[in-house]
């Protein structure tokens, strides 16, 4: 396979791959799934280039344990995220912006939590950066530890093995096969299109909001009583 032309090589799923294996792939998904640090890693291609590496015979690793292990490691990263958020409570949403660190994608994750409710962890998974931050923000909510788990592991099972199947599937095919980098940078942008999608909305409410703002207090009045 040759390198992934996006991003720095260290991200690239390929690379990380071959210099790390299967267990270097576990650490970053349970990273990915609940840790701060993790909401950079590249959790959706780095999936779907595993289950298409074992497929083309690149990555000499049963698909079944594949599976089984990227289900876990995710569903712990979760449990690990949840148990962080319910310890630090709501000190996260006063903790200073740094390299690693941004209240924005905090802010992100809870507005996600709130709107979707338990569902979250689930849809949260196929959602870069939100899927780090989800498992904290219901810890920090105090979600019932119970439906945690469950739609944690609903969730972890959905993404961790829904993803590689996709891969080890569309490896097969021949199309595929013959042009891997191009469909892996297509993977990435797919994963990146939830996130412009929010930018784009957070930036209209930005802008409604200063126009409401702006307006004069009679006009203001009338559209509140809309």
């Amino acid at each position: 396979m040759t390198t992934l032309a996006l991003g720095p090589s260290w991200l690239d799923p390929d690379y990380l791959l071959n210099q790390f294996g299967l267990w270097g792939l576990l650490v970053i998904v349970f990273a990915e799934s609940g840790l701060l640090i993790g909401f950079f890693l590249p959790g959706d291609s780095l999936l779907f280039t595993t289950g298409l590496l074992i497929t083309t015979h690149k990555l000499d690793t049963p698909l079944w344990l594949a599976c089984v292990l990227i289900c876990l490691a995710a569903i712990l990263g979760d449990q690990a995220g949840y148990l962080f958020g319910k310890k630090v409570g709501p000190a996260l949403f006063n903790r200073p912006d740094s390299k690693l660190f941004k209240q924005e994608n905090v802010v992100k994750a809870h507005d996600f939590f709130e709107k979707y409710g338990p569902k979250s962890l689930v849809l949260a998974r196929f959602v870069p950066i939100v899927r780090t931050f989800t498992p904290i923000i219901a810890g920090v909510s105090g979600m019932r530890y119970r439906s945690f788990i469950t739609f944690n592991i609903i969730g972890g099972v959905l993404w961790g093995a829904g993803v590689t199947l996709l891969g080890a599937w569309l490896g097969n095919i021949d199309f595929v096969h013959k042009n891997i980098e191009a469909i892996l940078i297509l993977i990435v942008l797919i994963s990146v299109v939830p996130i412009a999608i929010e930018f784009l909305r957070a930036r209209g409410k930005s802008k409604k909001a200063a126009v409401a703002e702006g307006a004069p207090p009679a006009q203001r009045g009338r559209h509140a009583k809309r």
